[in-house]
């Protein structure tokens, strides 16, 4: 990647802070790239490496132990890491899942940029208020848009495949829910995904099928990787607007940037190198 390559990288000392994301499987997350990028850019003496964790209590042990300044948090742990944390903010709360974590003179507190990042990406292309938003999903990801949804006035539906899980957050959100298999039976004029299908390597996988889907909607995917998911290339077939996950995905993370490091995200090239990097990934 020539731009990341050309650009100058910041000299790794003792005094250098550390980041990270935290998830399984987290070999895909093309974090590492927009946040070490935006260090370099603005100055900043911080490194953020990707960790694969299963066993989310020792990680967060360690990263105590060995001063982690901030995690972001990506499936399945999302909501595990809750009941882990010193603190969770009032958002978190209220949305029931945490994506970013802050360590705060050894304490480590819980917020939620997702939500902020799904809503500001939805309205870039369609608004809100008013529509019947169909939301596939009931992790961390599903929760956070789910509220975001709510906060905005749309008219929500939860689908999930696990009944357990999908009624739970149906009920914590106040909204109505479908198994999936009953999707094509559902009217909406958004339909969001909020699972890891279609994400890489399972790039031929999608959530519903293609004679499931609607003509003219919005469809948002918030995978990012790869940039078109299967989902959305088989959305545009039936001439709907698509919202692939990067807008998403860069929105919560300068909220991620600018509570860590307390300056100005350099917002415009952390979405260049996210997408000059997916740039150079394959896409079927």
């Amino acid at each position: 990647m020539k731009q990341l390559l050309e650009r100058d990288i910041m000299k790794i000392t003792s005094t250098t802070s550390l980041y990270g994301v935290i998830g399984d499987p987290v070999s895909h997350s093309l974090s590492p790239i927009m946040h070490n990028t935006a260090f370099t850019r603005i100055g900043h003496n911080g490194i953020y490496l990707a960790f694969h964790v299963s066993d989310l209590p020792s990680a967060l042990s360690g990263v105590k132990a060995l001063g982690i300044k901030g995690l972001s948090v990506t499936i399945p742990h999302k909501v595990a890491i809750m009941n882990l944390l010193d603190e969770v903010d009032e958002m978190a709360l209220r949305i029931g899942a945490v994506n970013t974590v802050t360590n705060k003179e050894g304490r480590l507190v819980g917020s939620n940029t997702d939500c902020l990042g799904a809503v500001n990406a939805l309205l870039e292309k369609t608004p809100i208020q008013n529509k019947n938003i169909v939301l596939i999903g009931a992790g961390g990801a599903a929760r956070a848009i789910g509220f975001g949804v709510l906060s905005q006035g749309g008219n929500l539906t939860l689908v999930n495949i696990l009944e357990a899980e999908g009624e739970q957050l149906a009920e914590d959100l106040g909204v109505d829910y479908h198994h999936l298999s009953e999707f094509d039976k559902l009217d909406y004029q958004i339909l969001i995904n909020a699972t890891p299908v279609g994400m890489t390597p399972g790039t031929d996988a999608m959530p519903v099928k293609s004679k499931e889907l609607k003509n003219d909607a919005v469809v948002m995917d918030i995978i990012y990787n790869p940039l078109k998911t299967r989902l959305l290339k088989e959305s545009e077939k039936m001439n709907c607007i698509t919202i692939d996950g990067v807008s998403m995905f860069v929105h919560q993370g300068v909220a991620q940037f600018e509570m860590w490091t307390g300056k100005k995200a350099p917002a415009d090239l952390m979405r260049d190198v996210v997408l000059d990097a997916l740039s150079y990934l394959p896409q079927d």
